[in-house]
């Protein structure tokens, strides 16, 4: 596998311009496509990515993470790449962690692979913490299968697998929808341990919006 061609990084940001230049220049290291999906930012996100080196979509309107994400996704289908390596805009993951996703996709067959910060969570807030352990519960029993961490956002997967599925979601649900959809699918899916890095950041999740969204989501999915 010739990553650095047949790869691209799917970066979905909502004013990142405190992080996305050094992110970008730090991911081209490893992969030098870079997708970045501007959603509706009021900042230099746009500007400061393209400087880094970044191809850039931008929506003028926030749609959303999952509409980001599937505008990422189809944006590096259209230009030919096999994978799509999706992290978040804000810093919290690390780079030096990609290496371990394309040496699982290398040694094992799982069209998707997604980071773990559950085996050794110390660093993630308590609450955070908690929320995902119920959340993946949950989810693994919809799945049939154990899901250990599910809302982390540091995966990688074949588009080609994705293609042929039918996600409908546009927000942070998206995320807990791929897992089941692959699932649901008779796809493997691995988890790879990753960094945990949490700086103070503030949260693009809406408390009120974003948890009662998820759980519409949820409860369509046990009918």
């Amino acid at each position: 596998m010739n990553w650095s061609e047949d790869c691209a990084v799917i970066i979905p940001c909502l004013n990142e311009a405190a992080s996305i230049r050094t992110l970008v220049q730090e991911v081209r290291n490893s992969l030098p496509a870079v997708i970045v999906i501007d959603d509706g930012s009021s900042d230099d996100t746009s500007k400061l990515a393209t400087q880094a080196g970044a191809i850039v979509l931008r929506h003028e309107q926030p749609r959303g993470k999952g509409a980001a994400l599937n505008s990422g996704w189809q944006t590096a289908l259209d230009r030919g790449c096999l994978w799509a390596l999706t992290m978040d805009g804000d810093g919290q993951h690390s780079p030096s962690d990609i290496h371990t996703f394309l040496k699982a996709a290398e040694i094992g067959r799982a069209p998707l692979i997604v980071g773990n910060r559950m085996a050794q969570p110390d660093g993630m807030p308590w609450l955070r913490r908690q929320v995902n352990r119920w959340m993946s519960r949950r989810l693994s029993r919809l799945a049939g299968c154990e899901l250990a961490d599910t809302q982390c956002g540091f995966r990688l997967m074949n588009l080609s697998a994705w293609s042929k599925l039918k996600i409908q979601t546009s927000h942070f649900e998206i995320e807990s929808e791929l897992l089941l959809a692959f699932a649901a699918a008779g796809l493997q899916i691995d988890f790879v341990p990753i960094q945990v890095i949490y700086q103070g950041e503030e949260s693009k999740i809406r408390p009120f919006q974003d948890t009662w969204r998820w759980f519409r989501w949820l409860a369509g999915r046990r009918t």
